[in-house]
């Protein structure tokens, strides 16, 4: 592992508030500072903004046409947290319009992801739709779209997905916008489809223009945390003030899935949502029927909100259990097929010593199969697994007489790009460039096995292998106070894209414990190593913590000098303030 920063501030520079936050944007490649610091509210931001205005006059003449004829209308969602929030806020716009319209979820294991024939040909017979609307999918499904249009099913596409080689033409409009989420293009779509309908209706328009400012922006943060979308351009303007409706919202289930969770009351953030609130909502697409977190989105009925999240929290405990245990298989077949070690050195060697080892012997791409994991959970197995041996994971599992891949990659690794080089031996693919999901047959996994490692092995250099952790700033420590954090706050929401601001310092520990409950996080107090004073040349030390380390650190002493990547918070408590950082990574 390498620790570098990006720009270094001397222990005798003068260092202002301002300056930090200057340094910092410019590290992000910022060129508004302004505008990023206070984007623009999204009640401003128009669809057209993103260049749609042809395909929104084609797609609201073909609204009018079937609201006249009060025809069915459709939205097909995507499963996860991203396409079941923005299918909320699209279905429910539609349906307070006056539009006659119902949602459809397909089922991850019948049906897989996006479109199919199977979930085309169940929408025909269930609602004989005059049209379906895509959310969160649908850029890469030409062939789908192609058929659907000839069985009669017109389909509007409402996507952010990457872009394949052949768009879907037959596709009545397509509105890909890759700056958001599914669920943020699902907001400007709904709110610009409200906007042009809300003068031929006024039943509704009251709630529809609250929604749009607090709920449908909070499900849209929701969708845009998940997704991992970059927290910069209009996602960021969804999600701050998505997290700051968080406080006016009175969605029943909105409520209630936060209660179950135990942060009622809590400032909800991107941890908040990304930790807690979204893995929620997946835990059903990933072990169940995803509608019931639709229906747990826009229910009225307080009772059966109840109802419905807390069976969303069992889901969720149970999906936890799966994973942890899917990953220590995972963990065990690489170190039983890597690390061939029958010495009684290791057998006594614990088990990051031998990952260290096996680490050297892993090949550069990994390709794990297992037909007894649940295809809702072999994504979190690839991400854990990337994130624990440092290089792209592809995990398979078996599902209806075909194989099912979910991809996670490194940041210097296009994994969607590179499956799609190999499309010969999919039957589909999609994704980012850190994340993808792919269907293969069977009869095809050892020849696209051997030839994805051979491939990888040329595209990815050694060095990407390396485990790089970038600083931002170099700073002593003494230089950092309430002062600094609390301007530091007006760059949140951080989260992909905007990252919390971290700093490298080179400090002494003055004293070091465990806390908690099992004693198993980590607190030390600091001061810098040199000389430098701050306050009649006595020093303030600074509280640094890290959760779950207290093994990993355990070596560390009083007295001892070390390199620490941290980043700044405020710790409030009882109406007391104290500046308090938090470990990143120590060397």
């Amino acid at each position: 592992m390498k620790i570098k920063y990006k720009h270094e501030i001397k222990s005798n520079e003068k260092l202002s508030e301002n300056k930090l936050v200057e340094i910092l944007l410019k590290n992000r490649q910022i060129k508004k500072p302004k505008e990023f610091i206070t984007p623009t509210h999204p009640l401003k931001i128009k669809l057209t903004d993103f260049g749609y205005k042809r395909e929104l006059k084609k797609t609201l003449k073909q609204l009018e046409k079937i609201k006249k004829n009060n025809e069915m209308i459709v939205v097909y969602t995507d499963y996860d947290a991203d396409g079941i929030t923005g299918g909320a806020i699209l279905w429910e716009t539609l349906y307070f319009l006056g539009f006659k319209t119902m949602p459809y979820v397909p089922h991850r294991k019948k049906e897989g992801y996006g479109f199919s024939i199977k979930g085309i040909d169940n929408v025909k017979k269930q609602f004989n739709p005059s049209l379906i609307i895509s959310v969160d999918h649908g850029i890469t499904a030409k062939e789908k779209i192609t058929y659907a249009k000839r069985v009669g099913v017109p389909i509007i596409v409402t996507d952010h997905h990457l872009k394949p080689e052949k768009l879907p033409d037959d596709a009545l409009a397509i509105f890909h916008i890759p700056e958001l989420s599914g669920s943020g293009v699902a907001y400007f779509f709904a709110k610009a489809i409200f906007e042009h309908f809300k003068r031929q209706s006024t039943i509704n328009n009251q709630q529809l223009t609250i929604n749009f400012q607090t709920d449908y922006l909070a499900l849209a943060s929701i969708g845009s945390i998940a997704d991992l979308v970059p927290l910069t351009g209009p996602t960021r303007s969804v999600v701050k003030y998505g997290l700051e409706a968080f406080t006016s919202i009175k969605r029943a289930g909105i409520k209630h899935l936060i209660d179950q969770a135990g942060i009622t009351g809590k400032k909800i953030t991107p941890y908040e949502v990304g930790f807690i609130i979204a893995p929620r909502i997946n835990a059903v697409g990933r072990l169940e029927h995803a509608i019931d977190a639709l229906r747990l989105l826009c229910t009225t009925n307080n009772d059966q909100a109840f109802n419905l999240a807390s069976r969303v929290g069992e889901t969720n405990r149970e999906r936890q259990d799966m994973v942890i245990k899917a990953v220590e298989e995972a963990k065990t077949t690489i170190e039983k097929e890597y690390d061939y070690s029958s010495s009684e050195e290791g057998r006594d060697e614990s088990r990051s010593s031998r990952q260290a080892r096996t680490l050297k012997k892993l090949p550069k791409l990994i390709i794990l199969k297992n037909k007894n994991w649940h295809e809702g959970i072999i994504g979190l197995i690839a991400s854990k697994i990337a994130e624990e041996y440092f290089r792209p994971v592809i995990i398979i599992t078996e599902s209806d007489g075909f194989l099912k891949g979910s991809a996670r990659s490194i940041p210097s690794f296009h994994i969607t790009n590179f499956l799609r080089d190999l499309k010969k031996y999919l039957v589909d693919v999609g994704g980012h460039k850190g994340a993808a999901g792919f269907t293969m047959e069977k009869s095809k996994f050892t020849t696209f096995s051997a030839t994805a490692f051979k491939v990888a092995n040329k595209l990815i250099k050694n060095k990407d292998l390396e485990r790089v952790i970038e600083a931002d700033i170099k700073i002593p420590v003494s230089k950092l106070n309430i002062s600094i954090a609390k301007t530091l706050e007006q760059l949140q929401p951080f989260g992909i894209g905007n990252p919390k601001p971290t700093f490298y310092s080179e400090v002494e520990i003055l004293d070091v414990k465990s806390f908690g409950k099992s004693s198993d996080h980590l607190k030390i107090l600091v001061k810098e190593t040199s000389q430098q004073s701050t306050i009649n040349n006595y020093q303030l030390p600074i509280e640094l913590i890290s959760f779950g380390t207290a093994k990993k650190y355990s070596s560390l002493i009083k007295g001892q000098k070390i390199i620490v990547v941290y980043s700044i918070e405020i710790d409030r408590w009882n109406g007391y303030e104290k500046l308090r950082g938090k470990i990143v990574s120590i060397l």
